[in-house]
């Protein structure tokens, strides 16, 4: 499950910054919206998914709350997610 995790989080990051840096200038800019909508489901599924994962692994992993916490806090900071892959699941 742990390297599940790891992939929903790449991909859960990659699509947060694909979101921040590409879709909402794009839209803000130029006035197209389809960025956005093309990558705001997938996002928002990998989102959910990485917040569900997390719960399933808080015991397996042997994390404290405040690990669960930082883990959860970091899906809505850009790059989070790298930083969680990087410092506990390695």
């Amino acid at each position: 499950m742990k390297n599940i995790f790891r992939i929903v989080s790449f991909f859960e990051g990659v699509t947060y910054l694909l979101l921040l840096f590409v879709a909402v200038p794009i839209k803000y800019f130029q006035g197209d919206v389809s960025y956005v909508k093309m990558l705001g489901m997938p996002h928002g599924i990998l989102f959910m998914l990485y917040l569900v994962l997390a719960f399933m692994l808080f015991k397996p992993m042997k994390w404290n709350h405040k690990t669960l916490g930082i883990v959860l806090f970091a899906s809505v900071l850009p790059f989070g997610t790298f930083y969680v892959d990087k410092k506990f699941l390695r």
